[in-house]
């Protein structure tokens, strides 16, 4: 028996991929780098990778990673980070912009990683575009790949349950969806997935910039140590 969600699923996701491989020359251009326009936004990533590094190394996913200058800054920082965005269009102009850094086409909610192998997963206004009904099974992704004590970083704007339709962009016809939440919608979602909360920022919109802009930080649980095996230490008899 066919799924009727998954027909969902794969809408959505061919949606945002034809939108992005249709604007991606454009939105590149525009955003080459939207963190050094904001202090405050790289001290969060900078935080982030101190977090991921204190864990050992560990490879990071960047998902969503667009033009790819999150994915290039967290490998200055120290951290070995690759890319991974719907759009193939979008890949081939970070593989160009960044040519020593690894960028692949996939899907946050199919990540092609083992269980367990990530140090950390950073999402800056990615997950703005997956349906409420899908947030929770990427999340649950985000929790398989990472290692336990790994790490994830969330960046959105941030809006009482908003719904975006636009039809156009850059004089492109696309069909792109955009989710805005709460970062205490946003933290519950990743509670359920079993990534507790750490830490919660939120900032004014700056510039032309309409809505705040939210930074969620949770995490993978460590790992617990075994408890040794306990001992009788009482003294044996005497013969």
């Amino acid at each position: 028996m066919t799924d009727p969600n998954a027909d969902l699923a794969a809408d959505f996701i061919e949606a945002t991929r034809s939108s992005y491989d249709a604007i991606a020359p454009a939105y590149s251009a525009e955003h080459p780098d939207s963190l050094a326009e904001s202090p405050l936004d790289r001290s969060v990533l900078t935080a982030f990778a101190d977090l991921v590094r204190a864990g050992g190394e560990a490879p990071v996913a960047d998902v969503g990673s667009g033009p790819g200058y999150v994915t290039a800054r967290l490998n200055d920082l120290g951290v070995p980070a690759f890319g991974i965005d719907i759009s193939p269009r979008m890949v081939a102009l970070a593989r160009e912009a960044h040519p020593r850094l690894r960028f692949e086409v996939g899907s946050m909610t199919a990540l092609e990683v083992p269980d367990g192998t990530l140090g950390g997963v950073v999402a800056l206004y990615s997950t703005i575009h997956i349906p409420d009904d899908r947030l929770p099974g990427v999340f649950a992704e985000f929790h398989r790949a990472l290692r336990p004590g790994g790490h994830v970083l969330l960046g959105f704007q941030a809006a009482d349950d908003e719904h975006l339709h636009l039809s156009e962009r850059y004089g492109q016809d696309i069909s792109l969806d955009y989710y805005f939440r709460t970062p205490a919608r946003v933290a519950s979602f990743l509670t359920e997935a079993g990534l507790p909360l750490h830490a919660e920022i939120l900032r004014k919109p700056q510039g032309e910039q309409k809505r705040p802009r939210a930074f969620v930080l949770a995490g993978k649980p460590a790992a617990t140590p075994p408890s040794p095996p306990t001992t009788d230490a009482r003294p044996s008899p005497s013969p």
